[in-house]
């Protein structure tokens, strides 16, 4: 059986005792079902619809309650970073530094990751086609790093919407041998919802099986024990107890 990579976590660090029901919920389905779940939370929303929403506990702090799941679960860590100063002091925690989508194209961003000598995992941008990703990965090689992941999350579709092209699954991975699908972002209704972004949650399993079936080799979750009074994304997160049996679909090759 092909090793597939999992990322799966809350949109953003809410508290302790949050990441700590996560974090043994994936310990738990990493020794039932022999995966190796990559968890991920944010430790700044910067991109947030409306300047009242929520963010998170910012870099110093956020980085901190990261490394304290890292140490005390053996989990491994992504988060994301939005300005390229953060990219230092997070590439000293996690093992994974991401790209948001709607910075991918950010030179300097990518450069400053690259440069940690972590894994960079670039999101394709809402705007972008999987081929003109080639740029993105090219930046970040030339600047040093030899691990470099791309990852589908859905195209604009008018206002509001996004659609998949799973088409772009075999495209990037002309580019790079690691395509993550991200199932959650990509059922967004970007600013769609009074001042915040909606969604739908019923469409993740479809969107991981169809991306399953155009050869991705990974796939992103956002979840949350309960969903809809999550901070961040309360829309769009899986229910944290339907994510053992997702991922067990999943490993059926």
């Amino acid at each position: 059986m092909t090793k597939k990579t999992y990322i799966a976590g809350p949109c953003v660090i809410e508290s302790a005792e949050l990441l700590d029901e996560v974090a043994r919920q994936l310990v738990a389905i990493n020794c039932r079902l022999h995966t190796d779940i990559i968890f991920k939370a944010s430790f700044d929303k910067a991109n947030r619809t409306s300047i009242r929403s929520f963010r998170g506990p910012g870099l110093e702090k956020g980085l901190q309650m990261l490394a304290d799941v890292k140490s005390r679960y053996g989990l491994r860590i992504l988060t994301d970073i939005h300005e390229s100063w953060q990219a230092a002091p997070v590439g000293e925690v996690v093992d994974v530094i991401q790209i948001p989508a709607f910075l991918c194209r950010q030179t300097d961003l990518l450069v400053a990751a690259a440069k940690t000598g972590r894994t960079v995992n670039i999101k394709k941008a809402q705007f972008l086609s999987g081929p003109d990703m080639v740029y993105p990965v090219e930046k970040a090689r030339e600047a040093g790093a030899s691990d470099v992941w791309l990852t589908e999350r859905g195209n604009m579709f008018g206002y509001n919407n996004l659609v998949v092209d799973f088409r772009n699954i075999p495209d990037m991975k002309e580019i790079v041998p690691q395509v993550i699908m991200d199932c959650t972002h990509s059922v967004q209704r970007p600013g769609g919802s009074n001042g915040k972004t909606g969604g739908d949650r019923r469409f993740v399993p479809a969107m991981a099986l169809a991306a399953k079936a155009f050869g991705a080799t990974g796939w992103f979750f956002e979840v949350h024990p309960t969903p809809d009074a999550g901070l961040s994304d309360a829309a769009n997160m899986l229910e944290l107890d339907k994510l053992e049996s997702l991922i067990g679909q999943l490993e059926q090759d």
